[in-house]
């Protein structure tokens, strides 16, 4: 399983960014993905998640309402549409993959975190 994320970048508070994380390698119909987020000195971090089959999308409290992460099964693609960035929201983004069905959140984050299928990370640097 491979994952290519991309789409990182500088911007100023408030703008946006869309980060994509392209899955290959296999097929991903029963995979969920997700992005976690490493700041600099500091752990990698949840961000937010999607159940295998679209039903459920979850988020890190910081991201509600500003975050949006969808899922394009015909390009094993994963989105995370990034508005009203804060400077709070500069790291390296990372995508996971994991072969789940879980619906659940705490399920789907715990198995994102240890299925070891992560993308390479893109930098997002958002400037006050």
């Amino acid at each position: 399983v491979q994952l290519q994320a991309s789409g990182g970048g500088t911007v100023q508070a408030g703008g946006s960014l869309r980060l994509s994380c392209a899955a290959s390698g296999r097929t991903f119909s029963n995979y969920a993905m997700g992005w976690f987020r490493q700041a600099p000195g500091k752990e990698r971090r949840f961000v937010s998640a999607i159940t295998w089959n679209g039903d459920n999308t979850y988020y890190v409290d910081s991201a509600k309402g500003r975050f949006t992460i969808s899922g394009d099964n015909a390009k094993n693609t994963v989105y995370l549409q990034m508005n009203s960035l804060k400077p709070e929201d500069t790291a390296v983004y990372f995508c996971a993959a994991a072969h789940s069905r879980a619906q659940q959140r705490e399920v789907v984050v715990y198995q994102l975190m240890k299925s070891g299928y992560w993308g390479q990370g893109t930098l997002v640097t958002v400037s006050s």
